[in-house]
Order: C-alpha cells, then structure tokens, then sequence
C-alpha cells in the first residue's frame, strides 16, 4: 500500500516543481530589481553625506528622507514588474494546457485510440497473414535441410520454432477474446492489441532469419542441385500418387463412405500439384542454362510448394487408412470398457439428481446398443466415428477415462486434428480467421493430452475443418483463368503456392516473413 501511495504522490509532487520554480523566480526577481534601484538611488548620488560629530539626531535624520524618496520610486517599479512576470507565467500555463488537453477546444488532441473494429479486423488479417508466413516456411525448411543437414539449417529451425510460439499465443488470445475473456472493454482492446503484436513479431523473427536462409541455399547462384532434390521427391510422390488411388478403393469397399469423405479427391489434387511442378520444373532449368539465377530460382521455389502440398494430401491418405484399421481393431475393446463404466454408473452418479442420472444411463444405453447392432451386422461402418460415440456416450458416466476409453479418445482427437491441418495447408489462400483459431485451439489442447481436454480438441478440429470447408466453397475458383495460362496455377493459388494478381506475374512464397516471403517473381505462362 506504500508503494502505491507513493507512486500516486510522485507525480503530482512532479507536476508541481515548474510552478514552484517560476515562482521563486518571481520572488527573486523582483528582489534583485529592489535591492538594484535602491543601490543605484545611493551610489549614483553625486554629493557626498557628510556626518556631522556633534548632531546625531540631524544625521540620521537627513539619510532616511532620501531613502523613503528611493523607495517610493523603485516600489512601483517592482511591483509591476512582478505582477508582469505574473501574469505572463500565468498566460504560459493556460497556453500548455490548452494545447495538450484532450477535450474539445484545445489546438491540439492526444492520438485518439484506433476504433474497435479497425482492431478486430487488423487483428484477424494478421493471424491469417501470419499463419500463412510460418506454414511457408515450415514448408521449404526440409528442402535445405535433405541438401545441408539438420545442423545447418538449426538456426533457421529455430527462428522457426520461435515464430510458430509467437503465433500460437496470438492464437490463443484470440480465441479467449473470441469467448468474451476479458469483459472489461479497454481491456478486450489492449488483447486485440497483443494478438496484432505477437503477429508482427513472428514476423519479425522470420524476416530476420530470411537473409541467412538465402545465403545457405543460395538458389541464385547454382540452382542445379537443389533442383536435382526437387525432382527426386517428385518422381517418388509420382508413384505414391497411384498406390494413394488404389488405397482409397480399399478403403470405400471396407469402410462406410463417411470414413473416408474428407479425402475424397485427395489423389487427383495430388496429381494437380505435382503437374504444376512439372511445369515449373521444367522452366527452372530452362532460366539456368540461360544464365537467368533468379527466374530459375523462382520456379523452383513455386515447383517445392506444389510438391511439398502433393506430400501433405498423399499422406494424408495414408494416415487415414493406417488410422481406420487402427480403430476398427479398438473397437470390440472400446465396447467391452463402455459397458464397464455404464455397470458402475449407478453408484457413481449418485450427487446427480436421479432424473438426469438415469437420463445418462439410458442415453449411453441407447448408443452403445446402436453401436453393437452396426458393428456386428456385416455392412462397412465408420470406425472412428463409432469411437467417437461410444467416447461421447461414456463421459457422462465416469470418473476420468482410462485405459481403452482413453486411448480411443486420444486416437479420434488426432485424426480429426490432423484433417483439419492438413486441409487449411492445402487450401491456405482461401481458408480464413476463424477455422485457423479454432484449430490452433485444437492443437493446443491436443498437446495437454489431458483426457478432460481430448474430446474437446476433437469437437474443435471437426468444427475447424467444417469452417475451412465452407471457406472454400465461398471463396469459389477466382482462378480458373490462370489455368489458361498455367496448367495447376489455380490450385496452386488456393493452396498459397502462388500469390496471383491481374500481372502476368506471379509470387511464390519463401521463408521468411512480411518483409521477405514476397521476394521471388516468376512469369505466369
């Protein structure tokens, strides 16, 4: 309480010390004129007072007629002067408060703060732009890693790894803005505020590194091998692109059409990316061998976008059918551990009112029976849907999940996470603010692996891919014109790979952050 006391004293005891000084200067100004007018009265006197022995009373009394004389001139002197100082001091005060007060008068106003909705939208820009900046460059880092090692490319991993910790707690404010944390409204602006400078500021660490980063890959100097890396992935991904077809014809004759709905089209947009960096390919070694470093250098960089984009959708193929057989093995387990949890519930509930404890039991009944009759009666089911509801229909009973139960919300939660992600990397230029919160939130609580927070990373990450889906479907195909030009150009453009405007130019993206990532331009033909 002293500490506070003290600080609120101080600046008053501050604001106070100009007025204090002017006025000693007052005061001691107009002394010094008094005592000036009265020593010049007594020195500038031309004749001299003599001081008679033998008459006291006559010499005192001559001396202090000529000073009262002396004094009634200089008192009016110094009184007007003063009450000038004065008053000037005084016309100096009211001139600087009424240049810097903040009501309406003065001749000049403080900042006014940025209206609240400029924030909001400032900041939900950013946290796109952002977001974009840091999966850009989490994309071409393995490129200079497989060419110079993981020591090599360790510092650019770790201005990386810090940008990406900027973004997740701009994210993270974000979403608690997003849920009314905090009400106050001052408060909600300086949030807004912070999530705009965690943005800047992982850009910031990217721009930084971007030099470095050129310099270790030095694209523009000798492209040749880096370009012989790129092909080498391609031709892989090439044939990984006819066995994800013939996996997701396994998986429709096994598996329900919902459980493989989110990867439907996956092969054939794989096929796309990989089109567009044949093309881009091919460009990059013709601007090599015509001495033109930085064209090539351009191409090559939109060739390692598609490719690492064609990677992202195959193996999200794979990850799908290893993920279906893993909960369709989880299953009869899932089922034997629900049925524990449901044959104790009635003991455990009993601090639930009994309506809706026996609304729960007869609720988990109802889904567990359903799920019995799906599984056992030999038409394709979805597996991990099915674990996610028996996971739903239990919670409502337990304690704590633990054992199977546990793991299969664990197993549902990244799947639907991974989907998600995998979604917005590949359609980045569409995908806006709100699916990008919600599955940084998923993420974020996925990483907790606590199993109160599991099931809601799950409902997140469904919710995110759901929002990124109809972020695409509005955005539509602003593109298709760019296809005439450049076959692939326009899913490289949803995905981010290229940034396209009404020039036949194009920017495909590099490490690096606002300042930086723009740096490469490639003709668009």
């Amino acid at each position: 309480m002293t500490s506070s006391l003290l600080r609120a004293v101080r600046p008053r005891r501050a604001a106070s010390r100009p007025a204090a000084r002017a006025a000693r200067m007052v005061l001691y100004g107009a002394a010094g004129l008094l005592w000036l007018s009265l020593s010049g009265m007594t020195i500038g006197s031309s004749a001299a007072v003599a001081l008679p022995r033998t008459d006291p009373v006559a010499v005192a009394a001559a001396p202090r007629q000529d000073e009262t004389s002396a004094v009634s001139l200089a008192l009016p002197l110094v009184v007007a002067v003063a009450a000038s100082l004065v008053a000037m001091y005084g016309y100096i005060r009211r001139l600087r408060r009424s240049k810097t007060r903040t009501t309406p008068g003065g001749s000049r106003t403080s900042p006014s703060p940025a209206p609240f909705d400029d924030l909001d939208e400032r900041s939900r820009d950013l946290l796109v732009r952002a977001d974009d900046w840091v999966r850009t460059s989490r994309e071409e880092l393995p490129f200079a890693e497989a060419r110079f090692g993981t020591a090599a490319v360790e510092p650019f991993a770790q201005a990386l790894r810090a940008a990406e910790a900027e973004l997740a707690v701009a994210f993270r404010m974000r979403r608690r803005h997003d849920q009314g944390v905090p009400e106050d409204p001052e408060a909600r602006r300086q949030a807004l505020a912070g999530v705009i400078g965690r943005c800047e500021e992982a850009g910031r660490l990217l721009d930084m590194a971007a030099d470095g980063f050129d310099e270790l890959r030095d694209l523009e100097g000798d492209v040749r091998e880096a370009l012989e890396a790129a092909e080498a992935r391609f031709r892989e991904l090439t044939g990984r692109a006819r066995t994800a077809e013939a996996t997701l014809a396994g998986l429709a004759r096994r598996y329900a059409p919902s459980a493989t709905e989110h990867v439907t089209g996956y092969a054939e947009q794989a096929k796309d990316r990989l089109m567009f960096a044949t093309t881009r390919l091919n460009r990059a070694h013709q601007e090599a061998d015509r001495g033109k470093g930085g064209q090539a250098a351009g191409h090559l960089r939109a060739a390692e976008g598609a490719v690492a984009q064609a990677t992202v959708f195959l193996d999200g193929v794979e990850r799908l059918a290893a993920e279906l057989d893993e909960a369709a093995a989880m299953v009869p387990a899932a089922l034997s551990g629900a049925e524990a949890e449901r044959a104790g519930a009635a003991e455990r509930l009993t601090d639930v009112p009994a309506g809706e404890a026996q609304a729960r039991i007869l609720h988990a009944d109802t889904v567990l029976a359903s799920v019995r009759q799906e599984t056992t009666s030999g038409r394709p089911y979805d597996p991990l849907d099915v674990l996610r509801r028996i996971v739903e229909a239990t919670a409502p009973l337990a304690t704590g999940r633990t054992g199977v139960l546990s793991a299969a919300a664990l197993l549902t939660a990244r799947s639907a996470t991974a989907a998600a992600a995998d979604f917005v990397t590949t359609h980045r230029g569409a995908v806006g603010a709100s699916a990008r919160i919600l599955l940084a939130e998923a993420e974020r609580l996925l990483a907790t692996r606590s199993p109160a927070d599991v099931p809601h990373a799950d409902a997140l990450a469904r919710e995110a891919r759901d929002q990124a889906e109809q972020d695409v479907r509005a955005h539509g195909n602003p593109y298709a014109e760019a296809d005439t030009r450049a076959p692939g150009a326009a899913g490289a453009a949803l995905g981010g790979i290229l940034l396209l405007d009404s020039s036949p130019t194009a920017t495909p993206p590099s490490f690096g952050g606002p300042r930086t990532r723009n740096r490469l331009t490639i003709p668009l033909d």
